[in-house]
């Protein structure tokens, strides 16, 4: 992923992070409740929206350091978000358990997105 890639796609799910978690408070607190799943619906949005810092923090040490370990960490950061968070909103409201299965292949992603990150910024960042 280029680095204006990174960013503009870190804004585009920040601000849907803050959609879902107002639709999940407001337009949801039913079926989640109905479904006692409001503090997993709560465990997406806070993961999508840290890892949504993530993305932005990526795309603005591009500008410093380049490597394609940061850019990876950039697309690990994206599927992770929609693997691990969106499983979880689909588990919420439709309260469908084996959804829960596949939770944790998203949290490997974002895990291989900060040391991807990590790795990137060791071997690449600028010496002075």
């Amino acid at each position: 992923m280029s680095q204006k890639t990174i960013l503009i796609t870190g804004i585009l799910l920040g601000a849907l992070a803050v959609m879902i978690g107002a639709f999940g408070a407001h337009g949801l607190e039913k079926t989640l409740t109905a479904n006692g799943r409001t503090a997993t619906f709560e465990t997406g949005v806070k993961y999508h929206m840290y890892h949504v810092f993530a993305l932005l923090a990526t795309g603005i040490i591009l500008f410093h350091a380049q490597s394609r370990y940061i850019h990876l960490a950039g697309l690990f950061f994206l599927i992770g978000i929609v693997i691990f968070s969106g499983s979880l909103y689909i588990l919420s409201i439709t309260n469908i358990k084996w959804l829960g299965a596949i939770t944790p292949i998203g949290g490997l992603f974002l895990i291989a997105g900060w040391l991807s990150l990590g790795h990137g910024l060791f071997y690449s960042w600028p010496k002075k």
